[in-house]
């Protein structure tokens, strides 16, 4: 069966079959019932595969602790897709000026003030300071589904502003790392090829701003530190990643003094499914309607 690609197709294809419902905002959009379904039921796989790990599951909101964000140094390298949060501090009559600007269309966000919290940028960021300290001999490996939030609006379906993560963080050795990112790195396209998805694995990078986010881009994919998994969903020259791996190496171990059993700093990776992204690959691979998905990823999802 022959397959167009483009933006535009699957957003049309999944605002008609109800699977999308637009807010009036890029990257912004409402999920229906059978999305949140299939959404679920991944997640759920996902779940039947990890369970021999006996990860610790941790939760948080979709924000974070400023501080958390000015330390790991998120603003050093993506100041483009950080979320920060202001909210009303004033007195009456600043109120007063802020309700008749806003009724009259004129700027009103100089009478707001920043708080301390901010969007959470990255699924694994929440975790890393309940790290600081040492660690027993066999490290730790965290399992969360947190929000991301990313300052980045496009009329591209899968480049959304707010979405889901199912994100594993593995922290510490850097032979314990390495190899615990391996084994997920086959885990996840075995996961992806077990529901009929055409997936495979690349180098990839982070996009850093600037013309020195060049360069680290150019070092990150030269020491091999980012794997996607990718599949086409929106192109065919140009598969979406919709899964990540990042060893970020000692990088959050100094930043969050996160230390070995042995006194040396920690070494940390993490595993991120976009959820949002594989349910919007399994409806453009196998159809809007998933009773007529094949038997085989209908079984393993129990739809």
């Amino acid at each position: 069966m022959s397959i167009d690609f483009s933006p535009e197709i699957l957003t049309n294809d999944l605002v008609e079959a109800g699977h999308i419902i637009p807010v009036g905002v890029q990257g912004i959009f409402g999920r229906g019932p059978v999305f949140e379904k299939v959404l679920r039921q991944f997640d759920d796989y996902v779940s039947r595969v990890a369970a021999e790990d006996n990860a610790t599951k941790m939760s948080f909101p979709p924000c974070l602790d400023r501080k958390v964000l000015e330390r790991s140094e998120y603003l050093d390298s993506f100041p483009q897709l950080a979320g920060t949060i202001f909210s009303f501090t004033g007195n009456e009559a600043q109120h007063k000026e802020l309700i008749d600007n806003v009724h009259e269309g004129r700027p009103w966000t100089h009478l707001q003030t920043m708080t301390g919290v901010c969007l959470t940028p990255a699924a694994c960021y929440p975790v890393y300071p309940s790290f600081t300290g040492t660690l027993p001999a066999e490290g730790k490996l965290v399992d969360m589904q947190n929000w991301v939030f990313r300052n980045e609006p496009s009329p591209e379906p899968t480049r959304m502003q707010s979405f889901r993560v199912r994100e594993f963080v593995r922290v510490g050795t850097p032979d314990m790392v390495v190899a615990w990112r391996d084994t997920w790195l086959q885990r996840g396209i075995n996961i992806l090829h077990s529901l009929e998805l055409p997936a495979h694995s690349e180098v990839a990078s982070d996009p850093f701003f600037g013309r020195g986010g060049r360069m680290l881009a150019a070092n990150q994919r030269e020491q091999q530190l980012k794997f996607e998994v990718v599949v086409p969903v929106i192109s065919q020259e140009k598969p979406t990643a919709v899964c990540s791996f990042n060893y970020h190496q000692d990088h959050f171990g100094k930043l969050f003094d996160i230390k070995t059993a042995e006194g040396d700093v920690a070494h940390t990776a993490c595993l991120g499914f976009g959820l949002e992204r594989i349910v919007m690959a399994l409806f453009k691979t196998h159809g809007m309607d998933i009773a007529t998905w094949p038997t085989t990823t209908r079984d393993i999802l129990g739809l």
